[in-house]
């Protein structure tokens, strides 16, 4: 998302980081997980309000004005001391959109009419898809994000490093020590 006039303070406030590290994200949809799992066993859907709101604000600004992000990357993935894994921004910033949709809809079906039990299937879909990105590193949005790309409905300049194999190849000790 180019902002061309915009004030250079907002820009740096409302940008998605690319690269995102591949820790921080999965630590955000354990986040994720807990929060919509907890609305759901102990039946308050006021939850549905700051798990919406997390995922306008990552959509908008990646981690700046997202709580959850805050924690992940400025505490949580530091005390792991695990080395960072980049992964293109533009498919995570898509799979937070999905986020952003199923969030939003929990929120309107339990607070705007009322109807908790559809509201939840929703936020079970979404905790399925947190916990295969937390759990097992498997991105429901990014995979969506691909097949788009291939279809040729996002254009393949939004992320010219999806396509680029060798940048999502880690180097061994042997390949890091030669270059």
């Amino acid at each position: 998302m180019h902002m061309v006039g915009f004030p250079s303070q907002y820009r740096r406030v409302f940008s998605f980081p690319n690269p995102v590290n591949e820790i921080s994200a999965r630590i955000v949809a354990g986040g994720v997980v807990l929060l919509a799992a907890a609305t759901i066993i102990f039946d308050q859907p006021w939850l549905t309000i700051p798990l919406a709101y997390g995922f306008v604000a990552r959509v908008l600004s990646g981690p700046t004005l997202s709580p959850l992000g805050q924690l992940s990357v400025r505490v949580l993935t530091p005390l792991l001391g695990a080395a960072p894994r980049p992964v293109p921004g533009p498919p995570k910033r898509f799979a937070q959109g999905m986020g952003v949709a199923f969030s939003v809809t929990a929120a309107v079906l339990a607070l705007g009419f009322g109807l908790r039990g559809a509201a939840y299937i929703v936020l079970g879909l979404l905790i399925v898809a947190a916990t295969l990105e937390s759990v097992f590193g498997y991105c429901m949005g990014c995979k969506v994000f691909g097949l788009l790309m291939r279809a040729g409905i996002i254009p393949e300049t939004v992320c010219e490093a999806c396509n680029d194999i060798s940048l999502r190849v880690r180097p061994t000790s042997a390949t890091s020590a030669s270059n």
